[in-house]
């Protein structure tokens, strides 16, 4: 390449307020797509009954939970396809997509007649809502992590990258703000009939909003650099990285199964299990999710002091250790405090993953394939461990084994633990740098 040629393809430095205004518009975009995610979780104990009617709580329950898994086998077909994309147009360009497609999801939530209206066909409409839904994070996902990794100055990208989860945890808390609002300004039956609906409309709104931010946000200067107009296979690319897609998916396994353990799955174990009333289990599950959200800069600043690997180390090691004392104990929790403080335990526990998971597995790949690299191992992962949560925890405790969940758990985690043991630490040793 001719010096001329290297100098129009080296994009111009980025000011400092430039960067910090693209972080801040990804991550609103991040928070406003988990927010339409987990409004489904968060409110399907009120509207489970709409749609699989005639059967007692845990079966209505279980039957929401497969719909959300439903959602999740999606994800990794998204991740493939938007990944793609967002390799080939740009990180910008498929955020910008990924949030349309979930505003036309939660949409259609809003509006489905129930099954005493519709007959099946209301769950059917159910289940192709969250396909769509699911389209859209499966790419959501590995175009964030890749974008605000990207996006983050080198000496502090640990502290940034995490506000992918902090937005994620963000868009769950908000969610279950909704629901506890909605609980003090609607009676059950309220709830239950009607009340559900306006959720998703507040998400679909929301979510039209980001369209036009995202739509404003600047491209990062590595895909500026290093893949637009670039010429190549992406998926041959991605297959010359086996090492790097197993290890996506090896600490997705077990950090998405123990994410999804302690946070969606941890209002309906709060009901379900310990006995709490439902508005006093949100109201538990809320607190927990915020000290959480809380601690991930915390945590993602540790990782640029200490590294990344000591972090993942630490949640595979402890998560195979306590999750099965944890469980229990939250189990025969009988009070609000206790119940909180146990909850918290896990969680913090979780957030030496969820901190840093993104930008460990955007540091394993180069900048042509590195939203691909990420997306869809992570979903593929996601979709069998973290998707299936709720159903296989609610599944072992019909069958009269609920303690084999936490067990499942741990051991996941075990496996995040090899993989950590075994990989270098991206943080001192990164293909964001390189770039």
């Amino acid at each position: 390449m001719t010096s001329t040629t290297a100098d129009a393809a080296t994009p111009a430095p980025q000011s400092a307020a430039s960067r910090l205004r693209s972080i801040f518009g990804g991550s609103a975009g991040n928070l406003i797509e988990w927010f339409d995610w987990y409004v489904y979780s968060s409110f399907a104990l009120y509207f489970a009954g709409e749609f699989f009617p005639k059967k007692d709580q845990t079966a209505q329950l279980l039957d929401t939970a497969a719909v959300f898994a439903v959602g999740f086998l999606m994800r990794p077909i998204g991740a493939w396809l938007m990944g793609l994309y967002a390799d080939r147009k740009g990180r910008k360009a498929a955020l910008t997509l990924g949030v349309a497609m979930m505003c036309a999801g939660s949409l259609a939530v809003a509006v489905i007649p129930t099954y005493a209206q519709i007959g099946a066909l209301a769950p059917v409409i159910l289940v192709c809502a969250r396909m769509v839904q699911g389209l859209s994070l499966g790419g959501e996902y590995g175009a964030s992590a890749a974008y605000l990794s990207e996006m983050a100055a080198q000496k502090h990208r640990g502290f940034w990258a995490s506000f992918q989860y902090v937005t994620l945890i963000g868009g769950q808390l908000l969610a279950l703000a909704v629901l506890l609002v909605m609980q003090a300004l609607l009676t059950p039956d309220e709830l239950k009939s009607w009340g559900w609906r306006i959720a998703f409309l507040i998400g679909s709104v929301l979510a039209l909003a980001v369209f036009w931010i995202r739509r404003h946000i600047d491209e990062t200067a590595a895909f500026k650099a290093e893949v637009a107009g670039a010429k190549v296979s992406r998926m041959k690319v991605f297959f010359q990285h086996p090492k790097e897609a197993l290890m996506v998916l090896g600490l997705t396994a077990g950090g998405s199964l123990a994410f999804y353990a302690y946070t969606t799955y941890l209002q309906k174990f709060l009901v379900n299990t310990s006995g709490f009333s439902k508005d006093k289990a949100s109201q538990i599950a809320a607190a927990a999710l915020f000290v959480y959200m809380l601690l991930q800069p915390v945590l993602g600043a540790l990782s640029d002091k200490v590294g990344r690997r000591p972090l993942l180390i630490a949640f595979g090691a402890l998560t195979l250790l306590a999750t099965y004392p944890l469980m229990t104990a939250l189990g025969a929790a009988r009070e609000a405090g206790p119940a909180f403080a146990i909850a918290l335990t896990g969680l913090v526990i979780v957030g030496c993953y969820t901190s840093i998971s993104g930008l460990v597995k955007a540091e394993l790949y180069p900048a042509e394939i590195r939203t691909l690299g990420v997306a869809l191992p992570y979903a593929v992962a996601n979709s069998v461990f973290g998707g299936t949560a709720e159903y296989v925890a609610l599944w072992f405790k019909q069958q009269g084994h609920e303690a084999w969940f936490y067990l499942y758990v741990a051991a996941m985690a075990g496996v995040s633990l090899v993989v950590a043991l075994m990989m270098h630490d991206t943080g001192r040793r990164s293909r964001i740098t390189e770039d």
